[in-house]
């Protein structure tokens, strides 16, 4: 089964078209890499299926369900975690992740649910301290546990390591690893390596339109290029 497909998805502002015609299909329980330049259209792609913006055209389903008539239920299966890392300063560790719980589970769950994202994600030891006073790959973890404390099925992840130091990138790559087993996953990085690491199928977005997409060996094939990096440059300056 497919956890996306877009048929001719586009967004338009005013007098730019930043997603054009868009068409993706995204197997269940992979984790894809959406990968461009900066304004290629890959966040406004992530808003538009997280119902964040309305597209101007085409559709979108998410588990069968259309991100503009299902929009509730698309909500409650989608998590996301912004380039911008989306957690409240003042509130501690434990507070952030209970407010998310509460949003999207039964009352009677949300304890359960906010220890165990707790235990998963490495978190106990700082669960009392403020955001604000985490370290950013600290903060970065916890965005993407607040993302999946919801329970969802398909989960965004828009830029997920920007600005870490590599060991700190290495640390949420596991994280994310981890994740793939029960989970649908879009990820969008400027790290080429973390895109060759961890996806099992990538597009390639240049001026809102889809260039190339495959895995890794097939990008290689079809550019003569040998790694994700060169691939991808090969495609963008084409």
């Amino acid at each position: 089964m497919n956890a996306i497909i877009t048929q001719g998805l586009t967004k338009r502002f005013k007098d730019k078209t930043a997603v054009d015609g868009l068409n993706i299909a995204v197997e269940e329980g992979k984790l894809v890499a959406l990968l461009g330049v900066n304004g290629a259209g890959k966040t406004t792609t992530i808003r538009m299926l997280t119902c964040l913006s309305k597209p101007s055209g085409g559709s979108a389903q998410i588990m069968g369900y259309d991100v503009v008539k299902d929009a509730d239920k698309v909500k409650r299966l989608t998590g996301i975690s912004t380039q911008d890392t989306a957690v409240a300063e003042n509130l501690t560790v434990e507070e952030n992740l209970r407010f998310m719980a509460q949003l999207y589970l039964e009352k009677q769950a949300v304890n359960d649910a906010v220890e165990e994202t707790i235990k998963g994600f490495g978190l106990g030891d700082c669960r009392k301290k403020k955001a604000k006073l985490l370290s950013g790959g600290w903060q970065r973890r916890l965005s993407i546990a607040m993302a999946v404390i919801g329970e969802a099925k398909v989960l965004f992840l828009d830029e997920p390591t920007l600005g870490l130091d590599v060991l700190a990138r290495r640390e949420l790559w596991r994280e994310i690893e981890k994740l793939k087993k029960d989970r649908t996953i879009v990820l969008t990085t400027h790290y080429m390596e973390e895109a060759e690491a961890l996806a099992d199928y990538i597009y390639v977005m240049i001026d809102g339109r889809i260039r190339a997409e495959g895995t890794l060996a097939q990008l290689e094939q079809l550019t003569g290029r040998k790694g994700l990096e060169e691939a991808f440059v090969s495609l963008a300056e084409g």
